[in-house]
């Protein structure tokens, strides 16, 4: 087969990756020079600890798998099975950790509770305060500003890839061809548009009611620390993000202890890993209403630059850069990815939120089977 993918951030390159794998040919054509969205604004995380339970956390439990394949094929992703700890203060959040512990799927997720020595033990740099660590073994990281690029690398390897940049597709022609904005007319067996954030133009012409909506956030990474980060880092204003803490203890959580008045508004959590340079990216916030503004605002970074130092009882090291991104996530939360078929040789997979790094090989993967690649 010969299969064009539109988009070069994670979900098409993964695409991309699934078919060479299977011994078909494959075009990728990326409007911008390089990927520079969401799969690149991200925190590198393949985070299985906060999935929903059922379809969710089994297709990030089988993207987990897949990235340690794929890493140890493609040694430039930076992947490192590094787990992460979601360290609690306070009795409530206590709780919260400890109803995950009771999850049917607990064991799956690699989830153990820590006392701080324990945690301290696991990752030295938390000197700070803390009562307790929820650890999940099964989350992991890979480096997203350099990950396309090295997965591009041993694509182009196969001699049956090829990248095509600064060509913004225009049209669907047919059941399985696309027209870029050269022109140019690229025929296949089978067309997948993955264009992430991208929900207008083509796409809006195609799926008029596309049922993805963009969110926003904000992010910053710090010069190398120092020292070894060893986990991935949240804090229990992740427990009310993430699904798989949903539960009475954190109705409980949410009813009696209120979010600092910057994390509420900005509907804030702490994520925290280390870059193979040492350097740490910190998010993050969300935006849900449009227009999003066009800067970035001082308040969510002066809230994450405390709680961070509270956790490594250290100051940060200085911050090297700020950034906002934009993604796609569906409207129906319940829903991993929006995959639809807009024509007969044509599907459109977009909308996989903050899951798109960790769950993107899986998503991929689905793809390939269901259209019998």
């Amino acid at each position: 087969m010969r299969v064009i993918v539109v988009g070069g951030g994670v979900v098409g390159t993964m695409h991309a990756w699934q078919a060479i794998q299977r011994g078909h040919e494959v075009v990728q054509i990326e409007r911008e020079a390089e990927a520079r969205g969401a799969s690149l604004r991200n925190f590198g995380q393949i985070w299985v600890s906060g999935r929903a339970g059922g379809e969710e956390v089994e297709t990030a439990l089988r993207a987990r798998q897949l990235w340690e394949g794929i890493g140890e094929a493609v040694p430039g992703l930076g992947f490192r099975p590094n787990g992460s700890l979601t360290l609690v203060r306070t009795p409530r959040e206590l709780a919260v950790a400890e109803a995950a512990l009771a999850r049917p799927d607990a064991a799956a997720r690699g989830y153990r509770l820590l006392a701080p020595a324990e945690a301290r033990a696991l990752n030295p740099a938390l000197r700070g305060a803390f009562t307790a660590a929820l650890h999940c073994e099964r989350d992991a990281a890979v480096e997203p500003r350099t990950a396309q690029l090295a997965l591009r690398e041993a694509l182009q390897a196969s001699g049956r890839y090829a990248f095509l940049p600064g060509r913004e597709v225009r049209e669907v022609v047919g059941d399985s061809a696309v027209r870029d904005d050269h022109g140019d007319t690229h025929t296949g067996d089978a067309v997948v548009l993955c264009t992430g954030a991208w929900l207008s133009g083509l796409v809006r012409e195609l799926v008029p009611d596309l049922p993805v909506r963009r969110v926003r956030l904000q992010m910053m990474q710090t010069d190398p620390l120092g020292e070894p980060l060893t986990t991935s880092v949240a804090d229990a204003d992740s427990f009310r993000y993430y699904p798989a803490y949903r539960g009475p203890a954190l109705d409980e959580l949410t009813a009696a202890e209120a979010q600092t008045p910057v994390a509420a508004e900005h509907k804030m959590q702490l994520l925290m890993v280390q870059r193979r340079d040492g350097g740490l990216t910190i998010g993050d916030t969300h935006e849900y209403e449009h227009p999003f503004a066009f800067d970035t605002l001082e308040d969510p970074y002066e809230h994450l630059t405390a709680v961070v130092e509270g956790f490594l009882g250290r100051p940060l090291p200085r911050i090297r850069r700020r950034w906002s991104g934009v993604y796609a996530q569906c409207t129906d939360p319940a829903k991993v990815v929006h995959r639809q078929q807009v024509r007969a040789g044509t599907w459109l997979v977009t909308g996989p939120g903050g899951r798109g790094m960790t769950c993107s090989p899986a998503i991929a993967e689905t793809t390939a089977n269901e259209l019998g690649w």
